[in-house]
């Protein structure tokens, strides 16, 4: 056997082989099969693929091969459509016996994770027999724990997620994440255990965490890094991680798998050189040693996706690197991709899926053809040369994927990995080992709590220096594409240095040359958002931002005002029409992350400390926008919280947009000739309740355009029909964010008013 050396030195050319054909049809499989999922006639179009595919198999065996692939990819992608709850099951009380995946307790309510093993629907409704994964909450005591079996009562709704630019899709997570259905366990008829949990490893080691590890914050990080149990992490953990770019250092992924099974080869090929010292090089044993090691990893951290993922490709680089009938790094690559795709076919919509393999190519093509590092320095120039030139790479591709970059994320990763990789992991791994013996893991572990210290400190002060940025959609492309081009440059062979040297300056250069969107003199940006059964709008001039309500704040704690934008925003004015959860929920995301300039709400609603009063007659401008408040009156009332909301007329470019609040229709009445009318946009008042937009001032204010900031199946069933009868009277064009996701419009001097939605077509109504 040839002698193993660094992978650059022996990688070949790739060539067409069989991984290159099996990943494609891998992914063409999964491709089809959401295409077909997403027709109205999915069982037609998965015939005629059947019989094009029949035709297509009998061309050979390879190709008959090559066919089972995509079709063993397409089965798994239409099996996780129809395992969904069904559409005409929602809101249903649906009596289920059901295995606990997982369990955490956040608020006060209990999150749980439930593998469905039996359904049954109320009689006359579809049948819920496929249905698999689902994410509940529980809102009264239930004490579980994963792996037990469980009957109960759920009141479930189809996956959905709210839908906002360029921020969190919660629903197109579930789909990624395989969750069938979310919603609640009811309290009545009581839920029963059926069998107790059996031998789960992995619970059995967070409780030993919990026991001897004192500090909450290395108890943390040692679940997140050695169990894959990054539910343990605290939303402010996330948020750190995310505002640095470092949410791969707390995620199992190929860095922490790559590193279990490197000391596990060391170790195991130390072992053979003392027992073989003459040909322990042909040993094969250490490298089935190295794999075991891996797929313990991957199981002890519950073989979650990204696990997964890190096991197969860690797998297949051992064998690459075996030299033992192996194949070049290309065609691993490859088979990599193909294996995952087949096992986990919606692997495909995961980012990190992608990001994963960005990365491993580029680490293929920056090393192919060097000499093995030799030494420490060598080996540390080589983790720091890695590091450097994924650095841009990994930038542009988070920002086309999530629109959002840390700045100084390529510097804290030249530090962080290295520390996480020297550091903590080994430090983690080793208080395991070593975990029989009370004192001395508790001592080791006690390391790793110090050296967590200066990681988190450095995590601290780089988002304090340059928070996460948000570039411009303009921006966004020029920059994604600036970054490979200086990741070629320097990561190819054979470039002149000077031209090096000169792609250093191209980022400031595209950063200050790239075009940004033009904003109209005088021209107000609207933005209604997707939040649920709540309000939240922005209103943008050119340099200002104005946020009427902030969105509800859910029984579980959730904001959704808190994944709508980076930290550090700066808002001039932040207007609270009551003090209801639905429209003031958000206001403690709001403090904690951002910057308010004047709070405005109600006199006698008490929202936050030094806040102004919101009263009739109130007027400013901004950048030639006119804002105006119609009501409350000044100075105190006896009206009801809903009845003294602030009412907000603006006027930018001879238009008109109104938001009313909750008021009622008899309020409605009391400002109505203040109302500059016809209006030109409408904010519906209570979301569209039959308390509000009452006939005459429907009549009056004649809406061109009239929105309904509701949450999808609302208990409420806002808005009613004899409202949006009202309006469609008027000939109104109606939009709903539950339906229509947030809603963007422009007031511009002499153009029309056009809505965008996040869902649909813009002119589906009008």
């Amino acid at each position: 056997m040839a002698d193993i050396r660094w992978p650059g030195a022996c990688w070949q050319r790739m060539r067409p082989g069989a991984a290159l054909p099996l990943a494609a049809a891998a992914l063409l499989g999964a491709g089809l099969a959401a295409i077909g999922a997403g027709t109205h006639y999915p069982l037609l179009f998965s015939a005629i693929l059947a019989i094009l595919m029949l035709c297509t198999g009998l061309a050979g065996i390879r190709w008959a091969g090559l066919l089972g692939v995509l079709l063993l990819a397409y089965g798994g992608v239409l099996h996780e459509h129809a395992s969904r709850l069904p559409a005409g099951l929602g809101g249903a009380d649906l009596n289920v016996d059901a295995r606990i995946i997982s369990a955490s307790d956040v608020a006060g309510v209990t999150r749980l994770m439930l593998e469905i093993t039996r359904c049954e629907a109320p009689a006359g409704l579809p049948d819920c027999g496929r249905l698999g994964t689902v994410r509940v909450s529980a809102y009264h005591p239930l004490r579980v724990r994963p792996g037990e079996r469980w009957t109960m009562t759920l009141r479930l709704r189809v996956p959905h997620g709210f839908r906002n630019p360029h921020s969190f899709d919660y629903g197109n997570w579930l789909w990624r994440e395989g969750i069938h259905a979310t919603g609640y366990v009811r309290q009545s008829p009581e839920s029963k255990r059926m069998a107790p949990a059996g031998v789960a490893l992995k619970n059995r080691a967070l409780a030993f965490l919990d026991d001897r590890v004192a500090d909450d914050t290395a108890r943390r990080w040692l679940a997140a890094l050695t169990l894959g149990a990054s539910g343990e992490l605290t939303r402010d953990d996330w948020a750190l991680l995310n505002a640095s770019g470092t949410t791969h250092l707390v995620v199992i992924s190929g860095l922490h798998v790559g590193l279990v099974a490197s000391f596990g080869l060391w170790l195991a090929r130390t072992a053979a050189r003392l027992l073989t010292p003459r040909n322990w090089r042909l040993r094969i044993w250490p490298w089935w040693a190295a794999a075991a090691c891996a797929m313990a990893y991957a199981v002890l951290a519950g073989l979650s996706p990204p696990a997964m993922r890190a096991m197969v490709m860690t797998l297949i680089g051992l064998w690459s690197l075996s030299g033992r009938h192996a194949p070049g790094a290309w065609q691993a690559w490859w088979l990599a991709l193909a294996i995952i795709v087949i096992s986990d076919p919606l692997a495909v919509w995961r980012p990190g899926f992608w990001l994963s393999f960005l990365a491993v190519a580029w680490l293929i093509v920056i090393w192919q053809g060097r000499p093995r590092p030799v030494g420490v320095r060598g080996w540390l120039w080589a983790l720091g040369r890695s590091q450097l030139l994924l650095a841009p790479v990994m930038a542009g591709a988070v920002v086309l994927a999530f629109g959002r970059v840390a700045p100084l994320s390529p510097l804290v990763n030249l530090l962080a990995v290295p520390w996480v990789s020297m550091m903590l992991v080994p430090g983690a791994l080793l208080g395991w080992l070593v975990a029989p013996l009370p004192y001395v893991s508790e001592a080791v572990w006690w390391g790793f709590s110090q050296a967590l210290v200066p990681l988190h400190q450095l995590l601290t002060l780089a988002v304090e220096a340059a928070p996460l940025w948000e570039p411009s959609p303009g921006q966004a492309g020029w920059l994604a594409g600036t970054f490979g081009l200086l990741a070629l440059c320097w990561g190819l062979p054979a470039v002149p240095r000077v031209l090096r040297v000169l792609s250093l300056g191209l980022v400031p250069l595209v950063l200050y040359a790239a075009p940004m969107p033009a904003w109209p003199e005088g021209a107000l940006r609207v933005r209604v958002y997707d939040v649920g059964q709540g309000q939240l709008i922005e209103l943008r001039t050119r340099n200002t931002r104005t946020l009427y309500d902030t969105g509800p704040r859910f029984r579980s704690g959730f904001m959704p005002l808190d994944t709508l934008w980076p930290p550090g925003r700066h808002f001039a004015r932040v207007i609270v029409s009551h003090s209801d959860t639905d429209h003031a929920g958000g206001v403690r995301a709001l403090r904690q992350r951002h910057v308010v300039g004047r709070w405005l709400a109600p006199l006698q609603e008490s929202v936050v400390a030094g806040q102004a009063a919101c009263h009739r007659g109130q007027q400013w401008q901004q950048e030639g926008v006119t804002f105006e408040n119609l009501w409350p009156p000044q100075g105190r009332n006896d009206l009801s919280p809903n009845d003294r909301s602030c009412v907000l007329q603006v006027t930018a470019g001879g238009h008109r947009f109104l938001i009313t609040g909750d008021v009622s229709a008899k309020v409605e009445r009391q400002f109505l000739r203040e109302v500059d009318t016809p209006v030109s946009v409408l904010v519906a008042g209570h979301h569209g309740s039959g308390t509000s937009s009452g006939v005459q001032f429907v009549r009056t204010a004649a809406p061109r355009q009239v929105i309904f900031s509701a949450g999808r199946d609302n208990r409420f069933q806002h808005p009613v029909d004899a409202v949006v009868r009202r309006f469609r009277q008027q000939q109104s064009c109606l939009w709903n964010t539950a339906h229509d996701g947030a809603l963007t419009f422009w007031l511009v001097p002499g153009e029309a008013v056009r809505i965008q939605p996040e869902r649909g077509a813009p002119s589906k109504r009008c």
